[in-house]
């Protein structure tokens, strides 16, 4: 079985954030940075600030759901600061 890794992307010219899940994180970073992803192909560069290695898939996405649904909140606020 592979682990899997959620992460949290910052853009490096917008304050956005994004939130996603992969088995292969430097790929998917690079993805992101070459305009292939359509909902962060306008804020690129983004760079990896956060990441929590899972044991598989579905535990993974189940994270990133969990990241989203308090994204900008308290808890969203409290892992970006604790990853910079």
């Amino acid at each position: 079985m592979s682990e899997h890794k959620v992460y949290i992307l910052k853009s490096l010219n917008f304050n956005r954030y994004y939130v996603g899940h992969s088995e292969n994180t430097g790929k998917r970073l690079t993805e992101h940075n070459l305009g292939k992803v359509r909902s962060t192909k306008a804020y690129r560069p983004w760079k990896i600030i956060y990441f929590e290695v899972k044991s598989d898939k579905k535990e993974a996405y189940a994270r990133e759901m969990q990241i989203k649904s308090y994204k900008h909140g308290e808890a969203f606020e409290k892992l970006i600061k604790n990853s910079l």
